[in-house]
């Protein structure tokens, strides 16, 4: 690989390699093309270095290829970019530290994701990892998915997908209620109203303990029922505040639509559709308004890649989000 950059910079001065993050992927073979294609579309947040680990059944040994990408500069400096893909079998991942080692650039944090739960692999580069990607909406159970989360936790930093889907949903609300004449409003919630996709449950418990958190709300269990629905009232200090989530009909990942009722008479609506999020505000006095909030959904390809992008900052509201939906589950 240094060779590969040597003759590429040599052909080429104005090219220098990316030095960043290293990023480990550990994917099933079947499934390569596709996570190939999802870390495609994340844009021009990915790896300096990526090392596309596919795990076949039954192989008894390794192959790999690198390449070298760029961008053609004609003016200014242009960045290489390097990709390797390690072809290996289930036996391999006990020792996977002694496979990815020499390979990632030193000096940069190492992020991991394994959308494909290989725990052996995870087990063996915990050691060598900094950062690592998680998607709580992976799992059936969201109390799983959460103690998955606390199971790494004390090994590498945790970027969970599940919480970055509700960020367009967090922004519009704290903006919506930012306004002087909304803010007090917070204080007298009464009801939170959340949909979600089918097996995007953490999605909503997490948007859910976000408020929760933020608010001072005293977090109680969720009464679970059958498809997935999930109510209950949590107190925030005077009065009880009901929650509500259940499944809604849609093909992307997370959240469909959010309700906060606030006494008096005064509720605002977020739902997803075609360009963005469609907001309604009702108030005490009939008058109703809607509009049209752009560029809300950022798709999976976005997501992932504000994950990438996550791994070189912190976030501190996650992990207080993160107690409270453990606790309206009943973690």
């Amino acid at each position: 690989m240094r060779d590969m950059l040597r003759a590429r910079h040599a052909a080429n001065e104005r090219l220098a390699p990316a030095r960043v993050l290293n990023l480990v992927v550990i994917v099933d073979r079947e499934w390569k093309g596709e996570i190939a294609n999802r870390l495609e579309r994340a844009g021009r947040y990915h790896g300096s270095r990526t090392i596309l680990c596919a795990v076949q059944e039954g192989r008894t040994t390794l192959d790999a290829i690198a390449t070298v990408s760029y961008d053609n500069p004609e003016d200014k400096l242009g960045v290489m970019w390097e990709k390797v893909e390690i072809d290996l079998g289930p036996e391999h991942l006990p020792a996977l530290q002694t496979i990815i080692d020499p390979i990632v650039v030193s000096g940069l944090p190492t992020v991991l994701w394994s959308p494909h739960r290989h725990d052996d692999a995870i087990r063996a580069l915990l050691p060598l990892i900094d950062v690592i990607l998680l998607d709580s909406d992976d799992l059936p159970s969201a109390a799983d998915a959460f103690e998955r989360v606390f199971s790494v936790r004390d090994h590498a930093y945790v970027i969970d997908l599940a919480w970055l889907r509700t960020t367009p949903w967090r922004e519009r609300l704290a903006a919506s209620f930012d306004l002087p004449s909304r803010l007090a409003a917070l204080g007298h919630v009464e009801e939170l109203d959340i949909r979600h996709r089918d097996g995007s449950s953490a999605s909503a418990l997490l948007l859910a303990g976000w408020l929760a958190s933020r608010l001072g709300w005293e977090a109680r269990p969720l009464e679970l029922h059958q498809g997935d629905r999930r109510e209950g009232n949590v107190s925030n200090g005077a009065d009880e505040v009901r929650i509500l989530m259940r499944e809604s009909h849609q093909e992307a990942p997370g959240l469909a639509g959010v309700m906060v009722s606030c006494r008096p008479e005064l509720s605002l609506s977020l739902e997803r559709g075609w360009g963005g999020l469609d907001a309604t505000e009702k108030l005490g006095d009939g008058t109703v308004s809607r509009w049209k909030i752009l560029g809300a959904s950022r798709g999976e390809g976005g997501i992932l890649g504000d994950g990438i992008r996550q791994a070189l900052l912190r976030e501190p509201t996650y992990w207080p989000a993160l107690n409270a939906a453990r606790e309206l589950c009943n973690v």
